[in-house]
């Protein structure tokens, strides 16, 4: 009986070794299935991403295209504003001179010539 009582404590201890190994396996396994699909969903979520970044770089391609063909009339305003500094320039003296020659009218009709 002796040599009976060491068996089943071997027994019993390779029924819990093979429990907590299936156990531990099984652990490993949902812990990889996990992994896995959380792997397959941050794979998603940045497929997603390039996808967003791809379509704003075609935006952006398209946004530079369109301001090209208003670099034309950007030209154009910037030499009408040269030209009405110009005007202005103009203006201000064509005004200098006619308030000089008011004075010089006002000024003779006030003091006739003999």
């Amino acid at each position: 009986m002796a040599d009976k009582e060491p068996e089943v404590p071997d027994e019993l201890a390779e029924s819990l070794n093979d429990l907590f190994t299936s156990l531990s396996s099984m652990g490993t396994n949902n812990v990889l299935e996990l992994l896995e699909k959380m792997n397959v969903r941050v794979a998603e979520e940045y497929k997603g991403f390039g996808d967003v970044a791809s379509g704003l770089r075609v935006f952006v391609e398209q946004l530079k295209n369109k301001s090209g063909n208003f670099d034309e009339y950007v030209q154009q305003i910037d030499a009408i504003e040269q030209q009405v500094t110009e005007f202005e320039a103009v203006i201000s003296v064509l005004d200098r001179y006619v308030s000089l020659l008011e004075s010089k009218v006002q000024s003779v009709s006030q003091h006739p010539p003999p």
